[in-house]
């Protein structure tokens, strides 16, 4: 996503060193057994979507996690390792073969088949569905064939049933990568009781998604509320430890950690920043932190007029200073970046924005009213995700070191901030997260900053980029191809679409009810490793 996604939260950045081992395994405050009859209470956002092609973002992917088994995850290394697949193998790059292990059915009672993914991947790929996750299937032949609002089909030709069991996927041209990708959301299977008729997906299977994962719906999406889920015995894969998950919905999350502390919730994804220098004290050991690959930034609508000039972008980012906010407001929980992609890829480089990334006010108000910068900036967040601090201090480092009227505003949730983003309504600049979907450069490249990118809200355009990218996707080896996507970085350090703010790292916390609390790369707690405790 998931492994892609756009981060609700203030998601604490990157761990400053890979070498930070997580230490979300340390039990509660008692020795209690473990209790399998019990439920967890974890607290997310409001989803935008639980459709897996439409799903990107990381509390909608927490929520998917529970109700699908990827065909890949990821061992300690970033590797991809076969999960619902029994095998991924190509001899070119270009044709790949998926081998689906036996036994798996939906929660429903269907068993799953070849079908059930080459049926969700076409309804994604197809232009008129509007799924959010549909350049994920770019690389597969024929995709271009179901783009536009009058389409020439609505199949992709790249995708080929073998057997029950098989299916190939011929892609347009060659990517090492392929396999590393399938652990994205936008590649579960789905039922054929989520289609109404061939392509048309059933009324009310979003709020009550059918997937082949450990557990299953219990009930139907609450919104605003709650998305309840129970353990599904039929389950093949490795059984979790609880009997389920009550996924509730905060727009606050200082009441998430109020409840936390009162051990009316069990985990807080993300404690909010007014309480990380308290957080250790309050929680003792329940108190944890891991690497995370969130990268937060402020982002230009580069299609309006006053923020289609990068001097101007350039010298409002010019005007931050980062390393400030960072440990004002974040307490060095999180890391200046300077960079596009995330210290936790292959091939990362520090500080690639230059200039633009060094705080100099004096140099950022020249060049803001050579460039015709405009005398009033809006700073749009989403306000159910812990972000009005470090908005509040980055407007007014705006106002003195470039002389302009700042203000922020919030939106009530994530949902509708990217609501407002994909119909580009002007919202002036806006705050981003990004969790990788899966380890590459790629990933934090291709959906933010190629022209159909499924996360580029920005209107960001530049040929020269997306022919670097492609080339990066189609180059013969891992090394050869993080040369082209470094080049690639290069152009957005010249065009900045977005300003670089924060690295992360999972900041979180439990109550003294559940053990074995790990949090991933990708913003989503472990589901099948948490214990609740008696």
């Amino acid at each position: 996503m998931r492994v892609r996604r756009l981060a609700a939260w203030t998601a604490l950045p990157l761990a400053v060193t890979l070498g930070l081992v997580a230490c979300g395994s340390g039990g509660g405050s008692g020795s209690g057994e473990s209790d399998p009859n019990a439920a967890v209470r974890i607290e997310i956002a409001e989803p935008q979507h639980l459709v897996p092609t439409n799903t990107n973002e990381t509390s909608g992917s927490q929520v998917l996690s529970a109700l699908f088994s990827p065909l890949v995850d990821y061992d300690e290394a970033n590797k991809a390792v076969e999960q619902a697949a029994e095998s991924v193998t190509s001899s070119d790059n270009t044709v790949w073969t998926i081998k689906l292990k036996d036994g798996y059915t939906f929660h429903n009672g269907e068993k799953v088949t070849a079908d059930n993914y080459i049926d969700a991947w076409n309804y994604g790929a197809y232009a008129p569905n509007g799924q959010n996750s549909s350049y994920f299937y770019e690389k597969i032949a024929g995709y271009e064939d179901l783009q536009g609002e009058k389409p020439k089909t609505d199949k992709l030709t790249g995708l080929k049933k073998a057997d029950d069991l098989t299916f190939t996927v011929t892609l347009s041209q060659p990517y090492t990568e392929f396999k590393t990708m399938l652990g994205y959301t936008a590649f579960y299977p789905m039922p054929k009781a989520a289609f109404s008729a061939p392509g048309v997906l059933a009324e009310g299977y979003e709020q009550a998604p059918i997937g082949q994962g450990a557990f299953k719906m219990k009930g139907t999406w609450q919104h605003d509320a709650k998305v309840e889920v129970e353990k599904y015995d039929a389950f093949p894969g490795e059984k979790p430890k609880v009997a389920g998950v009550e996924f509730r919905i905060y727009q606050q999350q200082t009441a998430a950690y109020a409840d936390v502390l009162s051990d009316n919730l069990d985990v807080i994804k993300t404690i909010p920043t007014e309480n990380l220098s308290t957080a250790s004290t309050d929680l003792g050991d329940r108190f944890k932190q891991s690497p995370a690959s969130t990268f937060q930034m402020l982002a230009f609508p580069t299609f309006q007029k006053e923020y289609s000039n990068p001097d101007v972008r350039k010298a409002i980012s010019m005007a931050i200073d980062r390393d400030e906010i960072t440990k004002s407001i974040f307490k060095d929980s999180q890391k200046p970046a300077r960079a596009f992609t995330s210290p936790v890829v292959a091939g990362f480089r520090d500080n690639t924005i230059g200039e633009a990334g060094q705080f100099d006010a004096a140099k950022a108000k020249a060049l803001y009213q050579a460039a015709g910068g405009p005398s009033r900036i809006e700073l749009s967040y989403n306000g159910d995700g812990g972000h009005k601090d470090w908005i509040d201090a980055t407007c007014n480092q705006l106002k003195a070191n470039l002389g302009v009227d700042c203000v922020g505003t919030a939106e009530p949730k994530f949902a509708d901030l990217l609501t407002k983003l994909k119909a580009k309504q002007p919202v002036g600049l806006f705050r981003m997260g990004w969790v990788m979907d899966y380890p590459s450069m790629e990933n934090y490249l291709g959906p933010l900053y190629s022209t159909n990118g499924s996360s580029n809200y920005y209107g960001y355009s530049n040929p020269a980029f997306d022919k670097l990218l492609a080339e990066g996707s189609a180059a013969a080896s891992e090394e050869e191809a993080i040369k082209k996507y470094q080049q690639a970085e290069d152009l957005l350090a010249k065009d900045l679409p977005v300003i670089p703010l924060r690295f992360g790292q999972n900041n979180f916390g439990h109550s003294t009810k559940v053990t074995n609390v790990e949090m991933d790369l990708f913003d989503r707690i472990d589901l099948l490793k948490i214990e609740a405790v008696k």
